[in-house]
């Protein structure tokens, strides 16, 4: 499994550093199985981080011809209040750090990654994964309509007001469609998916060299359905 973690500005940094390091660490335990890199819709370059000013190299342009995982972060800034949309606050259109969440996530539909997303969620090889904020990327980009998908809490709202079915779970498995919550979702995602794609010895192993315990019952539309308590 090669995966393809996205760095957009304003990125957060455990959203792509936790999912990153786990994936890595399945692809020691399992030599071969598991590859991973940092890209971008520009190809490589220097992305600055909504923490702190943290800068990240993408290595290479996002391509979602390649068959494997491709992952989206959300983004660090201030939390927007109740009400406020993407595109409230453009200004420049340049990053800065105090930008609202909101705000840094829809300028991800002013760049190339809409187009690419929607082609990798298009490649039947391919499984799009996202974690906190990513999950709106995709969804405000149109690509969730109908899915079963979660978000870090406080977007839910949002998330489930762009079509999709928001699911309050710590990781949602749609099929090709696999999200995680808040940000430390992201050690549990990554968790999920060496399981899921590679084992659950290697995912075991990477839990144990973390001393990490996944949290919650991974979120599958299958079942019956519960009855409301």
């Amino acid at each position: 499994m090669h995966a393809q973690i996205v760095l957009f500005d304003g990125f957060d940094p455990l959203d792509v550093v936790a999912p990153f390091e786990v994936l890595y660490a399945g692809g020691t335990a399992a030599p071969g199985a598991v590859s991973v890199e940092l890209v971008s819709a520009e190809g490589p370059r220097e992305v600055v981080g909504g923490t702190g000013g943290l800068t990240l190299r993408a290595t290479a342009a996002l391509d979602p011809a390649r068959p494997g995982l491709v992952l989206v972060p959300g983004a660090s800034g201030r939390v927007g209040e109740p009400g406020e949309i993407p595109g409230d606050d453009t200004r420049d259109g340049r990053w800065r750090q105090d930008e609202f969440i909101p705000v840094l996530l829809g300028r991800t539909l002013e760049t190339e990654l809409p187009a690419l997303l929607t082609a990798a969620m298009e490649n039947p090889e391919v499984t799009v994964s996202a974690v906190c904020g990513g999950s709106l990327v995709l969804a405000m980009a149109g690509l969730l309509e109908g899915r079963h998908a979660t978000t870090h809490h406080l977007g839910l709202d949002l998330l489930d007001a762009t079509g999709a079915h928001a699911v309050t779970a710590r990781v949602v498995d749609d099929g090709d469609l696999v999200t995680g919550a808040g940000v430390t979702s992201g050690l549990d995602l990554g968790l999920y998916l060496l399981e899921r794609e590679v084992g659950p010895r290697i995912a075991h192993a990477v839990e144990e060299l973390f001393a990490h315990e996944r949290r919650g019952t991974v979120w599958r539309a299958r079942g019956p359905r519960p009855a409301h308590f």
